[in-house]
């Protein structure tokens, strides 16, 4: 039995995956923790990660590791994503999650793009191959900072980041509340133009089945299902009609903060960000409904972590 860790650190949220796998099965989750730092709080703006951002970022790393420590974990592997890869002060970043995961001998990866696109792409799609849901796929990981669209069936076809997130999209246009007409139709533009680059490089047509992972999408489903409490075993491979989910879009969007923050499923750290993570899904879902004739959206609480996890454990 082989114990290793998988750690993603994001614009939004720092989250870790402890699994155990025999070679033979699917790896099995022994400790899966997220915490919400927003270490791209202001990154936009300023190109830096700002000091309280950092110190809580690095605050939870080292909770992980000691965890990992705890746990017997043999090895890990630490992923960060757009926040840091954005920032120009990256290496303060580095130096201190290489403190913190020292006796790993670990230093942070601040892969590219098409990297974290394949990482998301393999953990989102190992249950649906599993099952026989049908290819091609198209992946969309709807982060805080950026957003991934990768295509492909067993492998990757094509991967594209764009610079559109959840975070990023609130900062740069969403700051009313709620957000006004002006500020949605600019974000609307932003993310439109994004997603025709997405259908430019990945390709849209044929796409038989469409995948959302991350935070802004599990929440949404979970309005969509209208959940009385957060569910990720109800909300994992839940595949629902196109208009349902954005039904659940336009009202996220149009609540204020507090009627946000009352729906009994959202998690507090998501509450002034969701309403730019509807507005992203919503777009990316009606265009897969007009160019590929999407009747149904599939939501997937497997992701970039699970996938980070594989590639220690290479398994396919």
């Amino acid at each position: 039995m082989t114990r290793v860790a998988a750690v993603d650190c994001g614009t939004n949220t720092i989250r870790l995956l402890i699994a155990d796998s025999d070679g033979a099965r699917p790896p099995v989750d022994v400790v899966r923790r997220m915490e919400f730092v927003r270490l791209g709080q202001g990154i936009d703006a300023t190109g830096r990660i700002a000091p309280e951002a950092m110190d809580r970022t690095l605050a939870t790393a080292r909770e992980y590791a000691a965890q990992c420590t705890e746990n017997a974990v043999t090895a890990v592997r630490f992923v960060a994503t757009s926040a840091s890869r954005d920032a120009s002060n990256a290496e303060e970043f580095v130096a201190g999650v290489r403190q913190a995961f020292a006796a790993y001998d670990v230093s942070p990866e601040v892969v590219t793009g098409d990297e974290e696109a394949r990482l998301s792409f393999r953990g989102a799609t190992g249950d649906l191959i599993a099952t026989g849901v049908p290819g091609p796929y198209l992946v969309v990981d709807l982060g805080g900072g950026s957003t991934e669209f990768v295509r492909g069936g067993r492998t990757v076809d094509a991967a594209l980041s764009t610079d559109i997130g959840c975070v990023r999209m609130t900062e740069r246009h969403l700051r009313s509340d709620p957000p006004t007409a002006v500020q949605i139709d600019a974000a609307t533009r932003d993310i439109d133009a994004a997603v025709d680059r997405a259908q430019a490089q990945v390709g849209f047509d044929g796409v038989a089945t469409l995948v959302g992972l991350a935070g802004s999408v599990t929440t949404i489903t979970a309005h969509a299902l209208q959940l009385r409490a957060y569910d990720p075993a109800v909300i994992h491979g839940a595949s629902l009609p196109v208009e349902q989910i954005l039904a659940s879009c336009r009202a996220i969007l149009a609540a204020d903060r507090a009627e946000r923050a009352a729906m009994p499923f959202m998690h507090q750290g998501r509450v002034d960000v969701i309403g730019a993570g509807a507005l992203i899904w919503s777009r990316i879902v009606t265009r897969l409904a007009q160019t590929a004739g999407m009747e149904q959206v599939r939501a997937s609480e497997a992701d970039i972590l699970d996938g980070i996890a594989l590639s220690l454990l290479h398994t396919d």
